[in-house]
């Protein structure tokens, strides 16, 4: 075989291998449980969860309050490990890795908002947004933080302290932190839980934009019908289970 027949072949299998990167899902857990201990003795979680999300959509979670919908998050995202089964983010398997080496998933490819904004109180608005981005070693961490805040409406807003922030500008400043380092998966457990409805809307309207700018993976735990409806699939999740997918 010649060298250049070779070469061709190399590269067919660095192709091929490039398509089905694209074709895998985004993210996939398959049989997944999770048990954790409580004063009662251990509490199952988890049970057997199969789940899989495509690059590029939006899925919400719906479910009763402790059916395990952030639990199920926090395993997507690698803060918690789940017991058995398989789990898989952005083409990369977290099981079996370590903290450090799922601090650097999460930092890579992984963007998360909560309901509570988890700002560093001692921090503004810039340097919170600049925190991980320079964790990743981004050189432009500040421009890149700035750019992000402007995106979200607060350019005027850097400087300021998350106490000299209202709710809504907080929740902006950490869709900023998450959206900044162009995660491929964006997790958001209700988002909207803790403010008003008209500041809610707002973010809402903030988060699906941002998601459509950067064809940003989604999956958001929700309890309200109407945020729900705007994502391509709704997931409805019962005693740790899937009740539909």
């Amino acid at each position: 075989m010649s060298a250049s027949t070779i070469k061709g072949l190399n590269i067919a299998r660095r192709f091929a291998m490039y398509w089905a990167m694209l074709d895998a899902p985004a993210i996939q857990l398959s049989e997944v449980s999770l048990t954790l201990p409580s004063l009662a003795g251990p509490v199952p979680i988890l049970r057997g969860i199969d789940f899989s999300v495509k690059r590029g959509e939006a899925v919400a979670v719906l479910g009763p309050s402790g059916a395990g919908k952030s639990t199920l998050l926090a395993v997507i995202a690698g803060l918690e490990k789940a017991d058995t089964g398989k789990v898989s983010v952005a083409g990369q398997a977290l099981d079996g890795l370590g903290e450090d080496a799922l601090a650097l998933v999460r930092r890579r490819s992984i963007g998360i908002v909560f309901q509570f904004f988890h700002l560093i109180p001692t921090m503004t608005a810039i340097e919170n947004v600049a925190v991980p981005l320079e964790l990743a070693g981004r050189r432009d961490a500040f421009a890149a933080a700035r750019t992000a805040l402007e995106s979200v409406g607060l350019g005027h807003r850097l400087r300021h302290f998350p106490s000299q922030l209202s709710g809504g500008e907080q929740q902006r400043t950490a869709l900023a932190r998450a959206f900044a380092p162009r995660p491929a998966v964006l997790l958001a457990d209700e988002p909207t839980g803790n403010l008003d409805r008209a500041t809610g809307d707002h973010v809402i309207e903030l988060l699906f934009g941002l998601r459509a700018e950067h064809a940003t993976t989604l999956v958001m735990v929700t309890h309200d019908p109407a945020i729900a409806a705007r994502c391509d699939r709704i997931v409805r999740i019962a005693e740790g289970r899937i009740a539909n997918v």
